[in-house]
This record gives structure tokens, C-alpha cells and sequence, in this order.
């Protein structure tokens, strides 16, 4: 059996292409940061890290990718994994790992991700939901994500 259900968030837009010929059809490329909770020398404390995993989306569910999801958008992903490789410019042997996307939607409300981090270029604080990351201990809203803090830029993600 080969099914792989994801949740992350986009490191930056989807890259959509169309395929050329009669049938043309379109296919998203995007990579997801998945969160990762890893426990230290039995330390009681977690210390988080993310695996960025890379998505593939083929005709509707790539139109839908183009039009609907951005950098930062949370979502949940189903499919499969799928290996190929394929010769490179300079001769060498190159082996990829994809998720080819099944299934995907919004893990979050619209509200929910403009506030943490869900709309990066926005500039804007969590304005109608301050009260509830001070709810959640101040540094996350509770779904192991942290805060992406105002005035960080593009340039300085993704989420290293």
C-alpha cells in the first residue's frame, strides 16, 4: 500500500506548468514544510524541526493549487510517493521523491492563516485573535506552528 496524508505549509507559490499537446493539462510543483516534534538525550522538552517535502498536483488539483494556494497556506495532502530519476545536463544520474497529490485542502480558515503566517507580504498582525495566542502561551495559536513575527521578508524563509 502507498498513501501519504500530509499537513504543512506551502515554503513559497506553486510552480504551475502546462504540458504541451492536444490534451494539455496542468501540473503544480510546490514543497511543503512538515513539522517535525523531535525529543533530545530524553529531555522532557521538544525541540521542533520541519522535513520539506516536495508535491506534485496534476490537472484540476493543479488549476486549483495555481489559483488558491500561496506561500504559507496551511494544507492537508493525500496521495502517494513516487520515485523516478532521470540524466542531467552534465551526464549525471539524478533520483527524485514526490508526493503525487491525491487530495488536498485547507487545513485552516482564511482568518486563522493570515494570522500566523499565512500571508507573509500582508504585513499585518493577528488582529482580531490577539487574545487567543496570548491563550496559547504567546508563541504559537496552538497548532505547532510558530508565529512568523511582522517585518521578517520573503527573502528570509523558507524556514530554515
Amino acid at each position: 500500500m502507498n498513501k501519504v496524508i500530509l499537513m504543512g505549509r506551502l515554503t513559497r507559490d506553486p510552480d504551475v506548468r502546462y504540458s504541451q499537446g492536444e490534451g494539455s493539462m496542468a501540473i503544480a510543483r510546490y514543497t511543503l514544510a512538515v513539522d517535525r516534534r523531535v525529543r533530545r538525550d530524553g529531555n522532557a522538552q521538544d525541540q521542533q524541526t520541519a522535513d520539506f517535502i516536495g508535491c506534485v498536483a496534476f490537472g484540476k488539483s493543479a488549476e486549483f493549487a495555481e489559483k488558491y494556494l500561496h506561500q504559507g497556506t496551511k494544507i492537508a495532502v493525500e496521495g502517494r510517493i513516487q520515485t523516478g530519476s532521470y540524466t542531467n545536463k552534465d551526464g549525471q544520474k539524478v533520483y527524485t521523491t514526490d508526493v503525487v497529490v491525491e487530495n488536498q485542502e485547507f487545513a485552516e480558515s482564511k482568518n486563522a492563516s493570515n494570522g500566523n503566517g499565512g500571508s507573509f507580504s500582508s504585513g499585518r498582525g493577528y488582529d482580531s485573535g490577539s487574545h487567543m495566542s496570548s491563550q496559547q502561551g504567546g508563541s504559537s495559536i496552538g497548532d505547532g506552528f510558530m508565529n512568523i513575527p511582522d517585518g521578517v521578508e520573503d527573502e528570509g524563509l523558507p524556514f530554515n
